[in-house]
């Protein structure tokens, strides 16, 4: 055997072997953050999380009633992946900017971790330097002012201390910090928030990224997975334009909605443009993933109003299968005009429940089997 098969064979061995050994950016995360991590990898093996924004807040036509769900309703059982939204904690408000009390949220994701499922955190937050602005407020050279501006810098790190208190608020019943995803200055690839691409240098969101990631790791937060989350990106090098570095990223994902034209004699080849477009992500982010030895996922998606009956098999299926995604999370339901998940009677609800019986697709009841928080079995561990 040459010397340079040898050395290929070693490269691939390290490879393979690494890929469950991995752990969290943060070297003092909690034990169950460790473990939620490698469970997160192992289970990514066997299949996809489905995930639902707000999923126990509210739904088509309810709020705030204890044990409901949009999806539960449809398929008698939780998503295992639920997102919360944490803008207008940063202004000391007691709910966030979609009305969601953040007691109630504390609450929520309680029950989320009770139940064995992942909670996932988005935040848009205003403007550090002009505070009564919106994420959505264009604003160039935010971030270069930030770190020009003491005043703004203060304000901003109080934002933080507020954000890392509230995470660690978030405890299991016997007082253990509940793991979660955190998915800050997400979107970045596009321009409507004012990290985004257009008003802010590579260089200056990787400052951004890096300074706000060490500070919660100073704060303790070490129940948190930073979770790097583009938009729509057109190669490899494109993605990674702006990433942060391996020590500072636990999961790489990209947001990609489905928006097709009305026109009903455009829709076949739409649909199959955007399958065809967002599973090249999916394999541009799955090669990332593996040579980073990080989890992947597809952290928001979803069809407004769903007026395609068939969409989750017929879409959805074919961009997640077999593509080693952790999960695949859909938008809220915030009411009639404005939802992303089935409720009870609406169109696409019954290819939702065969969307639901694929056995590569985890809702909550198969993940609670998984035993997300605890050590992965020395067997499991092997087999990988």
């Amino acid at each position: 055997m040459t010397r340079t098969l040898l050395a290929s064979l070693f490269l691939v061995f390290t490879h393979l072997t690494s890929f469950g050994q991995a752990s969290p950016i943060n070297k003092k995360a909690t034990q169950e953050t460790r473990n939620l991590y490698a469970n997160l990898k192992r289970l990514s093996q066997k299949g996809t999380m489905f995930g639902h924004q707000d999923a126990l807040a509210y739904g088509v036509g309810w709020k705030y009633e204890p044990g409901r769900s949009d999806v539960k309703e449809v398929v008698g059982e939780y998503p295992a992946v639920v997102g919360w939204e944490l803008g207008h904690l940063e202004l000391d408000k007691p709910m966030n900017l979609d009305s969601v009390p953040f007691q109630k949220m504390r609450e929520f994701a309680q029950e989320v971790y009770a139940k064995g499922g992942l909670n996932t955190f988005s935040w848009h937050l205003n403007n550090p330097v002009a505070p009564s602005k919106t994420s959505w407020d264009a604003a160039d050279s935010t971030i270069q002012h930030l770190f020009k501006d003491k005043k703004a810098m203060k304000r901003y790190q109080s934002w933080l201390d507020g954000l890392a208190g509230f995470m660690k608020t978030l405890k299991g019943p016997n007082g253990e910090l509940i793991p979660v995803v955190f998915r800050p200055l997400h979107e970045h690839t596009g321009s409507w928030f004012w990290w985004g691409r257009k008003h802010c240098s590579p260089e200056e969101y990787k400052q951004m990224w890096r300074f706000t990631v060490d500070y919660l790791r100073k704060k303790k937060a070490n129940n948190l997975l930073f979770a790097y989350s583009t938009d729509r990106f057109t190669s490899r090098e494109d993605y990674l334009e702006r990433f942060p570095g391996d020590d500072y990223v636990d999961i790489v994902g990209f947001d990609l909605y489905h928006r097709p034209p009305a026109a009903p004699n455009q829709l076949a080849q739409a649909n199959q443009n955007f399958i065809q477009d967002t599973r090249r992500m999916v394999e541009t982010l799955r090669q990332i993933g593996q040579e980073k030895n990080k989890v992947w996922t597809l952290s928001e998606t979803g069809l407004e109003t769903l007026p395609q009956a068939d969409w989750w098999t017929n879409v959805l299926i074919p961009i997640i299968k077999d593509a080693g995604l952790s999960y695949v999370m859909v938008w809220r339901n915030a009411r009639k005009d404005h939802f992303y998940a089935p409720y009870p009677g609406q169109k696409s609800a019954d290819d939702f429940k065969v969307f639901y019986q694929n056995p590569r697709v985890f809702f909550i009841n198969k993940v609670q089997q998984e035993n997300l928080y605890a050590p992965v079995p020395q067997n499991k561990q092997a087999a990988k």
